[in-house]
């Protein structure tokens, strides 16, 4: 005779109280609703005006809310974790509004001098006050491309081999090594571009070019791909480097077989990194380059310009076709930062995945 056990815990659904249920939202609906009103109403009957008048009567009455729906559920331990939410929620909003706000108006001037036109001309028989469609800022991006290549090769060895001393040689200098890289971190753009005036332009005797903004760019690139380079080669396991060595591998054949191959997102991050951190300089761009209106190929020898010195030529000659065209250049100057950060996150993922 068998018997059969019954589970008396078979019916039993397990309790999930951090669910949503349709009586939270729609509680959360009227709370947003009553807000509103409350918030409008304010700003119609008091002398409070404008943007920060309604946050701040939003900001009141959504912490008045909060409050009440907790007494009203008869949760009043809940209070506290709710306007800690709502703090949160505030602050994330106080980060946000302004960073969206910049890229609406970045977008809403810019777009009306944007056509297919500009990337096929440059200014050398338009002036700023020429209709938008004349002329164009296909000088300044290739100005831009050539000054970045150039300051990407002159940095990224540099950058890499400092990295490999810090990480791999740890040898006696290292500390001041990353002191220096540190403390180069925080030197303000202009410095780098008055070095570079102050030694080659005017010690030497040099002429305004591509290659004098190309140094001055890569002395604030090197320490971003340095610092991100030295944090990926932390990231490699010391068992990689030890087998390795055990195989009988010199220390240099075991980092250039093992340890960059294995950091290579990483590393190629780092360089994105430091491509968009100099992609839209100004200070060190309009004291070395001179400017320019045509197209110059050549980075060794005569003026050129950048999307930066465009933006900042066609903003000090004023007028509203020339403002127009400042605000088309900053939207492709916008375009082309974020399009490196969105290959940098792309890359970054891939690795994590790796």
């Amino acid at each position: 005779m068998t018997t059969t056990q019954v589970n008396p815990y078979e019916d039993v659904k397990p309790i999930k109280p951090w669910q949503i249920t349709i009586k939270d939202v729609i509680a959360d609906l009227i709370s947003v609703v009553i807000v509103t009103i409350a918030t409008f109403v304010t700003l119609a009957v008091t002398p409070m005006r404008g943007k920060l008048g309604f946050m701040g009567a939003l900001f009141f009455y959504s912490i008045i809310a909060t409050i009440v729906r907790g007494f009203i559920n008869k949760k009043p331990k809940s209070i506290g974790s709710s306007l800690s939410s709502l703090f949160i929620y505030i602050a994330a909003g106080i980060v946000v509004a302004p960073v969206m706000s910049i890229l609406y108006t970045i977008v809403v001037r810019g777009v009306k001098g944007l056509s297919l036109g500009i990337f096929k001309h440059d200014m050398g028989v338009a002036v700023p006050d020429s209709p938008l469609n004349e002329g164009g800022l296909l000088h300044a991006l290739i100005g831009t491309v050539e000054i970045v290549t150039f300051s990407t090769i002159i940095c990224v060895p540099i950058a890499l081999l400092t990295a490999l001393y810090l990480t791999e040689i740890r040898g006696r200098f290292s500390g001041l090594v990353r002191f220096l890289v540190q403390a180069m971190s925080g030197v303000p753009s202009i410095i780098a571009g008055l070095f570079i005036y102050a030694v080659v332009l005017i010690q030497f005797h040099g002429r305004y070019s591509g290659i004098a903004g190309a140094l001055a760019l890569s002395i604030l690139m090197l320490p971003t791909v340095a610092r991100v380079a030295e944090e990926v080669l932390k990231l490699i396991p010391d068992d990689l480097r030890e087998a390795g060595l055990a195989l009988g591998a010199t220390q240099w054949r075991t980092v250039s077989r093992i340890v960059i191959p294995t950091a290579k997102s990483g590393l190629i991050t780092a360089v994105i990194l430091g491509v968009a951190r100099i992609a839209g300089e100004t200070a060190p761009i309009i004291l070395t380059i001179g400017g320019s209106d045509r197209i110059n190929w050549n980075l060794f020898s005569g003026q050129m310009s950048a999307l930066p010195f465009y933006v900042w030529r066609q903003y000090l000659y004023g007028g509203e076709t020339a403002t127009a065209r400042a605000w088309t250049g900053i939207l492709v100057l916008m375009l082309i930062v974020m399009f490196f950060f969105t290959v940098t996150r792309l890359l970054s993922r891939r690795g994590s995945r790796v």
